[in-house]
This record gives C-alpha cells, sequence and structure tokens, in this order.
C-alpha cells in the first residue's frame, strides 16, 4: 500500500465502519476477514458495529452482524477441519 501513517489494523476498523454505514454487505464479508487477519478480534468488530447504530441506525447494522455471524462461523469451521 506504501502508506504507514495508519497501522493495518486501524485501517481494518475503520474500513469495516464504512462499509457497514454503506450496507455493503458482499464487501464487508471480506473486510471482515481481512480485520481479523489483521488482528482485529471479535469482539472490537461487534464495537465497531454497535458504535456504527449509534450513528447510523439499527437497520445500517443489522447485515454488518450478520455477515460477521456467518464470516466467525465459516473461520470457525476451517480451524476445526
Amino acid at each position: 500500500m506504501g502508506r504507514d501513517e495508519l497501522p493495518r489494523k486501524t485501517r481494518s476498523m475503520l474500513n469495516l465502519a464504512m462499509i457497514s454505514v454503506l450496507n455493503r454487505p458482499h464487501e464487508l464479508r471480506t473486510h471482515i476477514r481481512g480485520a481479523l487477519n489483521n488482528g482485529v478480534t471479535r469482539e472490537e468488530i461487534r464495537e465497531i458495529f454497535l458504535q456504527v447504530a449509534v450513528y447510523a441506525g439499527v437497520p445500517a447494522v443489522v447485515d454488518s452482524f450478520r455477515q460477521a455471524r456467518e464470516v466467525f462461523a465459516a473461520v470457525d469451521s476451517k480451524q476445526g477441519q
């Protein structure tokens, strides 16, 4: 990427918030996986989405939580193999 002012974890957290506000569930799935790989914890992802709910409304975040649950389940099933 070539820009070092923000750590990857911070960028991932910002991306999750912005994509959640924009209600882009397909893109969000990819970014949730990327965020996990960049060190963002599941608890931090939940907190990000709760913050989104406060400012963008609950409907904007309902799909985000759904996508996160699906990604978490896929990650868990892959780890269990």
